[in-house]
């Protein structure tokens, strides 16, 4: 007679308790070596450890010249799809590309001896960078720059603030009726014209003014405001901020309601009065929103409200009121000097793009998003 074969298990599977005989005693089934059928099983199961998570399959292609295939429809069957949408963004497409985009190529001016009424772009002359070289040569371009520049910061230092502290204002009304009728008051001057806002301020404040005559009639000597050169920063100031104050508002309200309420009220159990809900809650919320629109206005520097100047230029002079704006259409474009005032248009949009890249860099270095993230 043949001896029985005994069956042989793995020691470390015994001691799991995977392997262990039905009746768990210390048999002979308890010892020896593995058999085949053991190694063939753990040689699989290190394959399978050493091959790791299994690979992303590839994105699906639809049909031939559809290519790739997007949340699982083709671009072609998106495009059909949202067809009502894009048609609806055509128009505004149009508009950005006939005013916008196309009139880039004008600039080709700056380089050229413009003759507008013979020569045209085609038959004009290319002279370089000269008429660059005018420009950085006319001392009276840098006094306008810098007026310009000074004009913008007295508005950015007394204008930019208001909108945030009218929207700080509203939203500590609770009736909504009271509120909506403010807004209504603080928006209205935004669709009024520069010609009314100037007229306006002439007869509140000019020498025959409103408050002029009332300093006369109770025996005090009267001002002019509208034709003091040294004020005049001043005044285009204020009429920007009675013009446009309320339409920033609205940037701001609209991030004061993604606010979440529970934030308030937290701070409101830890004791955190009024002054301090709105300083460690409400501003922390808007420094996004403040960070972006101040690289925006930054960027703006250069682009003072053409209109709202010329029509006081003569009040005060040209040495107090001459903007870059003014300044370009005075000695460029009366004159017809085209190529001058477009090299000075050229110089403005480079300017403008430097200031506005310095603003956000200092944006990410404050931790803000500024207009494009950091990377």
């Amino acid at each position: 007679m043949k001896p029985r074969a005994t069956v042989t298990t793995d020691p470390d599977r015994t001691a799991d308790g995977a392997g262990a005989p039905a009746g768990g005693g210390d048999g002979p089934d308890a010892s020896g070596t593995r058999t085949d059928r053991s190694r063939a099983t753990g040689t699989r199961g290190s394959r399978t450890a050493r091959k790791g998570p299994a690979k992303k399959k590839p994105a699906k292609s639809g049909p031939a010249g559809t290519g790739p295939q997007l949340g699982g429809i083709t671009w072609r069957q998106r495009l059909y799809r949202d067809r009502t949408l894009v048609l609806m963004t055509v128009p505004a497409i149009a508009l950005l590309l006939i005013f916008n985009y196309i009139p880039l190529l004008g600039n080709i001016v700056a380089f050229q001896d413009y003759d507008v009424y013979d020569l045209g772009i085609t038959g004009s002359p290319f002279v370089g960078f000269d008429n660059f070289t005018r420009i950085f040569e006319d001392y009276r371009f840098w006094e306008v720059l810098i007026n310009t520049l000074v004009i913008f910061v007295t508005q950015l230092v007394l204008f930019f603030p208001i909108p945030i502290a009218i929207a700080l204002l509203l939203n500590t009304i609770m009736s909504a009726r009271i509120r909506a009728w403010v807004q209504a008051v603080v928006y209205l001057p935004h669709f009024f014209s520069w010609v009314l806002v100037v007229t306006v301020f002439q007869q509140m404040f000019g020498g025959a003014g409103l408050v002029a005559q009332w300093l006369r009639d109770h025996g005090h000597e009267g001002f002019d405001l509208m034709t003091n050169p040294g004020f005049f920063k001043f005044l285009v100031s204020a009429q920007a901020v009675w013009k446009d104050a309320g339409w920033g508002v609205i940037v701001f309200l609209a991030a004061l309601a993604a606010v979440n309420t529970d934030l308030y009220e937290a701070a409101a159990v830890d004791g955190a009065g009024r002054w301090r809900r709105m300083w460690h809650v409400t501003l922390p919320a808007l420094r996004p929103v403040i960070a972006l629109l101040l690289v925006l206005r930054v960027g703006s520097a250069l682009n003072l409200d053409f209109e709202q100047i010329l029509l006081q230029r003569d009040q005060v002079g040209s040495g107090a009121s001459e903007i870059l704006d003014t300044y370009i259409w005075w000695t460029g474009i009366k004159t017809g000097d085209f190529g001058y005032a477009a090299a000075a248009g050229v110089f403005k949009g480079l300017f403008s793009v430097a200031m506005v890249l310095g603003a956000n860099k200092v944006a990410h270095m404050l931790g803000e998003q500024g207009v494009y993230s950091k990377k």
